[in-house]
């Protein structure tokens, strides 16, 4: 029976990340793996969805040439070639992860894996099983597409995320169902290619978990670019039989029956926690999660647990953050415990969303005293030039201490510029020093100096 100081089952941006970081803290390691390398985020989330984002902002820009004095007459999109595209990007992407094991001389052992008392994980690949031993075990199983109960995914005419990045054939009608960011993602790109789209929500806001400005503007954004956007609604059921789909919608305003070619479910995820012996060897569970500590243990000595399928976001890089404290905290060091009030959220649409910290209405519920910043990209020098105005940064910072309690942005670019005001909240950065802080003009950036400057009575530029 081989042995391990740790064994690692699942190959998403918690496990891979977590088995580097061992193996750099000198240990042996192995990776179960049953499917791809990179799990989920790598082969059919995070990085194909961004490659499609790409190809359709091309579309849009091609579209749009005349604007900038360029002509490109008549832009078609090779729906096929979208996809294969995005394929080939998180295929390169996954050969890269394993690449990464041999530099670190992590073993990966394909099949799928089932924990057993005693520290020991037993794997079973086409029928054969074999047992492996290890002093720690991070489960790191990640999660799927959740299935509502009156709509199941078959795959065909109601699919899940991992089938809209796949499709044979570019649909003429979607039904988006869910706006949270896999949803609008989707809604955004068949809409730019050219497939008539619906969004359902069930809460009065897209993107409910946003600051409710950023959520307006976004619903303005996609109506404009010919989005159908129903809130307040619930899908009651969907009618498969014949061509495509028939779906019945409950609105504030009563029922209606939209058409489509396939619906899309994008209404959160499910955890995988089936079969993989948590019940056997006693690990704790709740609500579909499994209880950790701040370190990710969980109640059974040396068995851990990080990502999707513990309390907390389920987001890549949270996942990743978890893997390396975890394993720092299995071999001696002194890691700090993440903090989760200070975890950025992107949206890839088009415009962006990014946001970090409390939305204006939780600062008030929390009972803080609160000062709100604001500044239009339309203000914007560098937004104007490249054609791309619409949307804002919205700070919000206690009066009491200037202290930045939430950052808020809706515009192009903004997922990169989230990260200046992680930092600026990590560094407990007061508003007035965010205001000396010079940033180079002209970019998109200086509007956040612009809005902690409009929070505090002294933005020049608007």
């Amino acid at each position: 029976m081989m042995k391990y100081d740790l064994i690692v089952i699942g190959s998403g941006p918690g496990g891979y990340v977590a088995a580097i970081r061992a193996s750099q803290l000198g240990k042996k390691v192995a990776v179960v793996e049953r499917e791809s390398i990179g799990g989920i985020c790598l082969n059919w989330g995070c990085i194909p969805t961004k490659a499609l984002l790409k190809s359709a902002q091309v579309f849009e820009y091609l579209k749009h040439a005349s604007d900038y004095g360029i002509s490109a007459e008549n832009p078609k999109v090779d729906f096929g070639a979208v996809v294969s595209r995005s394929r080939s990007v998180a295929e390169k992407m996954s050969n890269g992860v394993q690449y990464l094991f041999k530099k670190n001389k992590i073993d990966l052992i394909k099949g799928f894996a089932k924990l057993q008392k005693g520290k020991k994980v037993e794997v079973t690949d086409e029928g054969k099983s074999s047992i492996y031993e290890a002093d720690h075990i991070i489960i790191a199983t990640g999660a799927r597409s959740r299935e509502l109960p009156n709509i199941k995914i078959d795959g065909k005419k109601i699919i899940g995320y991992r089938q809209a990045m796949n499709l044979a054939k570019q649909p003429k009608s979607l039904v988006v169902i869910g706006s949270g960011a896999i949803g609008s993602e989707f809604a955004y790109f068949y809409n730019a290619i050219g497939t008539e789209v619906t969004l359902i929500e069930v809460f009065p806001e897209i993107v409910p978990l946003e600051d409710i400005e950023v959520s307006k503007q976004l619903a303005r954004s996609f109506k404009k670019s010919g989005i159908k956007v129903l809130t307040n609604s619930t899908v009651e059921e969907v009618d498969t039989k014949g061509e495509g789909c028939q779906v019945k919608v409950k609105t504030k305003k009563g029922e209606k029956i939209i058409a489509c070619d396939i619906v899309l479910s994008a209404v959160g995820i499910a955890t995988n926690l089936e079969n993989i012996g948590l019940e056997e060897t006693g690990v704790k569970q709740e609500k579909g999660k499994i209880l950790v500590d701040d370190f990710y243990q969980t109640n059974i000595e040396g068995v851990y647990a990080i990502g999707d399928i513990v309390h907390g976001p389920a987001l890549a890089h949270v996942a990743s953050a978890e893997g390396i404290i975890c394993v720092e905290k299995i071999a001696g060091e002194n890691p700090q415990p993440l903090d989760y009030g200070n975890i950025p959220g992107c949206t890839y649409t088009s415009p962006e969303v990014a946001s970090v910290g409390l939305t204006e209405q939780a600062a008030k519920d929390a009972g803080y005293e609160i000062k709100v910043g604001k500044f239009p990209f339309t203000a914007s020098g560098k937004a104007s030039a490249a054609g791309h105005n619409e949307g804002f940064v919205k700070l919000i910072f206690d009066a009491k201490y200037g202290e930045c309690l939430g950052a808020h942005m809706i515009g192009a670019g903004v997922t990169e510029m989230i990260a200046e005001m992680v930092a600026v909240r990590k560094l407990e950065t007061t508003g007035h020093e965010l205001i000396k802080t010079v940033h180079p003009h002209p970019t998109m950036s200086e509007a956040i100096m612009e809005a902690a400057a409009a929070a505090f009575g002294e933005v020049i530029h608007i």
